[in-house]
């Protein structure tokens, strides 16, 4: 093999990773599928597509080997291939970030909601002594939470939060976290318990950016 056939080929690898990654609903399934296995009907539900167009976007990500899948009974779950997926998903996130001023703009609107709202940073929160002036509530899905949370955490995913708020103690700080910086689940789950008069805030990460916060600490 010479010089110039073996680049050919390599970049060529590379770029399947890139061509996969081209289209948005994608990205959201990787995104989705890191918070836990899911079968290609809740997908299909959650990103708002057929079933069929949801299979085809997964078997394109499939033949990427960016995620796998299992058969159980008459259902197909789908699972992120490795830890490096949801490296990947940060990467592109942040340097999203980082050229796009879009991307800020749309968050701060949308899920941040500084007019009315308050935000509490992860470092913030992990630094506080005390740990029982407060209650951090997980609204994600109970499928999610059950696949991996931040540690102290209570489980209310958000279609039951209404119907759950007795449960929650009114003397204390409320902190809803989600699936990250870009889920709104924990924007909606504050505005709820702030109508409702909770002391209540926004958590501005999700679990993977915790656990990250965690190994960076450990290291």
């Amino acid at each position: 093999m010479k010089s110039r056939e073996f680049k050919d080929n390599v970049y060529h690898h590379f770029s399947r990773i890139g061509k996969v990654l081209s289209s948005p609903k994608r990205i959201e399934l990787l995104d989705l599928l890191s918070q836990s296995p899911k079968t290609v009907e809740r997908l299909a539900k959650e990103t708002e597509m057929s079933v069929a167009n949801t299979s085809k976007h997964l078997q394109a990500l499939l033949e990427a080997r960016l995620v796998r899948f299992r058969k159980e009974k008459n259902y197909v779950i789908y699972q992120l291939a490795s830890q490096e997926v949801v490296d990947l998903l940060f990467a592109i996130r942040g340097l999203a970030e980082h050229q796009l001023p879009e991307v800020n703009m749309l968050r701060e609107a949308f899920i941040e909601r500084p007019d009315h709202l308050e935000s509490i940073e992860l470092p913030e929160l992990l630094n506080r002594v005390d740990q029982d002036d407060y209650v951090l509530l997980d609204v994600r899905p109970k499928e999610e939470y059950e696949a991996g949370h931040i540690e102290g955490s209570v489980s209310i995913p958000i279609d039951e939060l209404h119907d759950l708020l007795s449960k929650i103690p009114k003397d204390k700080q409320i902190i809803a976290y989600c699936r990250g910086p870009y889920c709104v689940y924990a924007t909606e789950a504050v505005e709820l318990l702030k109508s409702e008069g909770y002391n209540a805030y926004r958590l501005d990460a999700g679990v993977h950016e915790w656990k990250m916060h965690q190994k960076d600490e450990f290291h």
